[in-house]
């Protein structure tokens, strides 16, 4: 009966979008979920940013909707369980879609199974920043410091099970040494914490530290990412600095509820892929920090599986439990 219900429900869907009506798409507005709180990081500003040249160049409104919670997956998961219809659509990143779902038993989707990729069109380097105080210039001289001092450098975070947590959790994988990780309520928190000195380091976004770095309350140390950041072009990669596989960006896309039409999610990657090469949109991403890394539904795809897998390593040999 469950199979019956099942081919029905997938042949009622089929016949609800023929090639004339996706050619068509959109014909009212489009529910943008994003899994933040409102102005609480890059990602929701590349967002809606994304969202409002999408609605000037389709002619239908696409509307934030708001729904932040538990690392992201409140939000994915109501736009994993909504209609297949493109009326529905998601912005994930990273910690939201690739990382929380391995971690939080109560996700409620699988990123692989249940989403439908669009594209990805931005990329939020990481970097490894110190207090100026810590006698350490790049990654080399930080894993010597860290090896002589075991257990007593503090690695700030965002919090518990975030992507600036697992980077940090994969440094000390990669370079094999006990460096503690303090984990904080928000992002605002842990930077505060580390210009003042009560903490030693952190990963994270390189835009959410890039003045500090400028103004020197920071040093930075490497980007975690395959090159150098248009934000801080002097700083080297961890690659250059003899850690080829300490590779952490936080990637940015747009997807759908699985089973949306393919018609629907071609005509969106493609819309977007134009906005993304344009000037306009190519800037403002790289004001923020970030910068434009365009990807097809098939290879934003076989990233999402390969970094989760990625991130379920780390997490399996960090020992973090799912919660």
């Amino acid at each position: 009966m469950k199979l019956t219900i099942r081919i029905c429900s997938a042949l009622l869907v089929a016949a609800a979008f023929n090639p004339a009506a996706a050619q068509s798409y959109p014909v009212k507005p489009v529910r943008l979920i994003i899994p933040l709180v409102p102005g609480s990081a890059s990602n929701d500003i590349l967002g809606r940013a994304l969202a409002q040249r999408l609605s000037e160049s389709l002619g239908q409104q696409f509307v934030a909707d708001y729904r932040p919670g538990a690392a992201g997956t409140i939000g994915s998961a109501i736009a994993a369980k909504s209609a297949p219809d493109g009326y529905t659509l998601l912005i994930g990143y990273t910690s939201s879609i690739m990382i929380s779902p391995t971690l939080l038993s109560s996700a409620g989707f699988n990123p692989v199974n249940d989403l439908a990729p669009i594209a990805r069109f931005a990329v939020v380097p990481y970097i490894a920043v110190v207090h100026p105080s810590l006698p350490a210039t790049n990654l080399q001289a930080l894993v010597a410091l860290a090896k002589a001092r075991p257990g007593q450098i503090n690695c700030a975070s965002a919090g518990t099970g975030g992507l600036p947590h697992l980077a940090a959790e994969l440094f000390k994988l990669i370079a094999n040494v006990d460096i503690v990780h303090v984990p904080y309520k928000g992002a605002a928190t842990a930077h505060t914490d580390l210009i003042g000195g009560h903490v030693q380091m952190q990963f994270t976004g390189i835009s959410g530290v890039a003045p500090s770095v400028k103004a020197g309350r920071l040093r930075a140390l490497a980007v975690t990412a395959t090159k150098r950041s248009e934000l801080l072009p002097e700083v080297a990669t961890a690659g250059e600095s003899g850690f080829p596989t300490l590779d952490v960006s936080s990637s940015l896309g747009v997807l759908a509820p699985a089973n949306t039409p393919v018609l629907i999610v071609r005509r969106l990657h493609d819309e977007i892929a134009k906005i993304v090469s344009g000037a306009d949109m190519k800037n403002f991403i790289l004001r923020q920090g970030a910068e434009p890394a365009l990807m097809d539904p098939a290879e934003f795809g076989a990233h999402i599986k390969a970094e989760t897998a990625k991130w379920a390593r780390v997490i399996k040999a960090a020992n973090l439990k799912p919660e």
